[in-house]
């Protein structure tokens, strides 16, 4: 199996000791995407669905800097540090997905890095 880190400058780079992506022979694992402005490296401010909005670019552009498109997404795993934003992020997450949708799992954290309101990791499909 072959196993290839993924970065690209159109998503946020990583804070810590890890890639934004791997990449193997069929499918594409992201770290967790911060709703990080990839120019300024700071959290977008504004509402929930605004970071959602940036979460979700950021994961579009990592999936296509792997040569693959959001349309091909098995799984999702959304963290948000209030679950009351799950229904806000529903209607973003819908912008970005179709049916059929990915598999999901949501959680409400403690916190998430740079005071994040929501994070989401992605498995999509090469």
């Amino acid at each position: 199996m072959t196993i290839q880190p993924i970065n690209t400058d159109k998503a946020p780079a990583a804070i810590g000791p890890y890639s934004q992506a791997i990449s193997t022979d069929d499918k594409l694992y992201t770290s967790g995407q911060l709703p990080l402005d990839p120019v300024t490296g700071k959290i977008v401010e504004g509402p929930i669905d605004q970071q959602a909005h940036q979460v979700f670019k950021n994961l579009k552009a990592i999936a296509e800097a792997a040569g693959t498109s959001l349309d091909k997404t098995v799984k999702t795993t959304v963290f948000l540090d209030d679950i009351a934003d799950f229904q806000a992020v529903n209607e973003v997450y819908k912008e970005y997905f179709s049916q059929p949708f990915p598999a999901r799992s949501a959680y409400q954290v403690a916190a998430l890095p740079l005071g994040a309101r929501v994070e989401v990791e992605a498995v999509i499909a090469i």
